[in-house]
């Protein structure tokens, strides 16, 4: 249900910047010839000619809607041109209009605070810049006013053609007006030349709502389409709501809308006039009530959120009539094609922006076959993430098996799935202090570049599971995580002789050869070979074993890398050291790692790691068969 968040004491400037029929515009660029030219994007399911996603505004000057199929729309309009959007594991590939986005965003983040909404729209707090630019240049001191925010369409001024110019110069350069118009004045301005930048740079255009708020913005910009902006001062926003539609507002357009229409009558928002905070509190909660009564009189105050990325990824596929899934088999196949492209995705993310995703969600659709309650929805599930194409796609159906299971609820019913979705979430930056074990590392001689070794010894490219520090995440979280460590690999006498006699140089940890169960097992170059016991001898015995069929397995994934001829050169050579720990990462890690971390550092203050049960090593999984 809506919150009221409390509105800012001081004026704001608020755009909302919506492109224009957007992938039509991304293929008219990839194809000039387009141009002009009835147009209308389809999906890749060819079934009717498939289903319209996009309609050009060409195609629409003949009656295309996107309600039609690509059959419909060519009896309506012979001459449309019906261009596939991009296909990849089966359905929609949507990364050329994502990265086309990331264009336009480019450009408007460069005047003020830029949230992304989603892939053609984006919120911009455009304040500061009004702000600077009243005390520095205001309207009414211009040479000249831009062309295109002339062509501004003002709520509440003249609706003479002839005089449109001329009225809105006059009520951009105004000198008495007050200074919260002043202000959206400047952003009128400030929006304008944006929107011709964003024509030169890229060839989109796009339309604009500027007002004090999110809400008005958003409701603004699609009423002057296309390449148009449309502004509401404040006096004009009575006038707006008095006779817009209620489902026409956001969050309006399903159950609570639906009651307000039903229940109390009320058909536009300036119907909720009538009832008092009181009366609305009473009928929907404290909430919900106060946003009721603060909407019907234009205030919001929802903050433009600074972010230019993405808060979640999803990928989903729709399974529509006789194309439902009704097996395990069916539905194992197409999560493991969501998942895949759910992987790359987040992976990017992870390797460009340095965010990290913590939760994965799984959402279906589906129907009961001979079942008296078939409105029960199907359950969303959710569980950490595992960074890993394989480790998503084995959590994605263990999730669909739970749902499944929840909504059958143990009755031997059939079933079919209409729709699948998977989803990374909880999107975080990477914080400041988070480094890969591999820093604590030295590599005193090596046969092999260390990146291609880090890379090969993992297994598999899973940059995010090498993580060993993050801030506020628990001891759980760490050991959720499966983190192929590097330095299991088999030595040779020989070079165990070597490193045995490097050891005994300062700031190795020879003095914790015989502590086990620890960190230090794993790290062969900690202590001579005269010092490891009897079991200690056995256990690598018995390890080898595992090591030879994990190294086959590291061999298939990166065939360039000889790990017979280099194991022994990596197993001597990786040493720890203390004089290299960053305190300020130690103090990120777990209590139990600190406390075992700072008894290295500090013997005297060291105390018995073997019977806490919780150490280091706990939270590196050896290397599977």
């Amino acid at each position: 249900m809506p919150v009221a968040r409390p509105e800012s004491q001081d004026p704001r400037v608020i755009a909302h910047v919506d492109m224009d029929c957007f992938y039509v515009q991304v293929e008219q660029r990839r194809n000039p010839d387009l141009r002009g030219v009835p147009t209308a994007v389809v999906q890749y399911n060819s079934w009717k000619g498939g289903g319209l996603i996009a309609v050009g505004y060409e195609a629409r000057n003949f009656g295309v809607k996107r309600s039609m199929r690509g059959d419909e729309a060519k009896r309506v309009c012979p001459d449309i041109q019906l261009v596939q959007v991009p296909v990849a594991r089966g359905k929609a590939d949507l990364n050329l209009y994502r990265s086309a986005g990331s264009e336009v965003v480019a450009i408007l983040s460069t005047k003020g605070k830029c949230e992304r909404a989603s892939i053609d729209e984006v919120y911009l707090d455009l304040t500061d810049a009004a702000k600077s630019m009243l005390l520095e240049s205001p309207p009414e001191m211009l040479d000249s006013i831009p062309e295109e925010a002339l062509k501004s369409h003002v709520l509440g001024l003249s609706s003479d053609e002839n005089k449109g110019e001329d009225d809105v110069r006059k009520w951009l350069c105004q000198p008495d007006a007050d200074y919260q118009d002043k202000l959206l004045a400047c952003g009128t301005i400030i929006v304008a030349e944006l929107r011709v930048r964003v024509l030169q740079e890229t060839k989109f255009t796009c339309s604009a709502g500027i007002a004090h708020n999110k809400m008005l913005a958003k409701l603004a910009s699609p009423m002057h389409k296309p390449a148009q902006q449309t502004v509401v001062p404040a006096t004009s926003v009575p006038d707006l709501l008095a006779s817009l539609p209620v489902k026409k507002m956001k969050q309006l357009g399903g159950k609570l809308g639906s009651s307000l229409l039903d229940d109390l009558g009320v058909n536009t928002v300036g119907d909720l006039l009538k009832f008092s905070e009181q009366k609305l509190q009473d009928l929907y909660g404290i909430n919900t009530g106060t946003w009721l009564w603060k909407i019907a009189r234009g205030i919001n105050g929802d903050e433009v959120e600074d972010r230019l990325l993405p808060k979640s990824h999803g990928c989903g596929k729709t399974f529509p009539g006789p194309m439902a899934l009704k097996t395990t088999s069916s539905v194992k196949q197409w999560l493991n094609q969501l998942c895949e492209e759910l992987s790359e995705r987040i992976q990017s993310d992870l390797d460009q922006n340095k965010r990290i995703a913590q939760t994965l969600t799984l959402h279906a659709r589906a129907f009961k076959e001979d079942e008296l309650d078939p409105l029960k929805k199907f359950p969303s599930k959710s569980c950490p993430l595992r960074y890993g194409t394989s480790k998503i796609q084995e959590d994605a159906m263990h999730l669909f098996e739970s749902g499944l299971s929840d909504f059958l609820n143990s009755k031997n019913l059939g079933w079919g799935i209409s729709s699948l979705a998977v989803g990374a979430s909880k999107i975080v930056d990477i914080p400041n202090g988070t480094t890969s074990i591999l820093k604590y590392l030295t590599e005193k001689r090596t046969s092999c570049n260390s990146s291609d070794c880090s890379d090969a010894l993992a297994g598999e490219p899973d940059h995010a599971t090498s993580l060993i520090s993050q801030k506020d995440a628990d001891t759980k979280s760490y050991k959720e995580r499966e983190v192929p460590f590097e330095s299991e690999v088999e030595e040779n006498p020989k070079t165990k002789a070597q490193r045995g006699s490097a050891s005994d140089s300062k700031g190795l940890f020879d003095r914790d050869a015989n502590v086990k169960g620890t960190i230090l097992r794993y790290f062969s170059g900690g202590c001579s070979s005269n010092q490891r016991s009897t079991s200690e001898v056995e256990t690598n015995q018995i390890e080898e074993e595992k090591i030879s069929s994990s190294t086959a397995s590291i061999t298939s994934s990166h065939p360039n890398l000889n790990l017979n001829q280099n194991k022994n050169a990596l197993s001597e050579n990786w040493i720890y050291n203390i004089e290299e720990i960053d305190p300020s990462v130690v103090d990120e890690l777990p209590l139990e790692i600190q406390r075992e971390i700072r008894g290295w550092i500090h013997p005297s203050k060291r105390i018995n790691t073997a019977k806490r049960g919780s150490t280091i090593a706990h939270y590196f999984s050896p290397a599977r068969k």
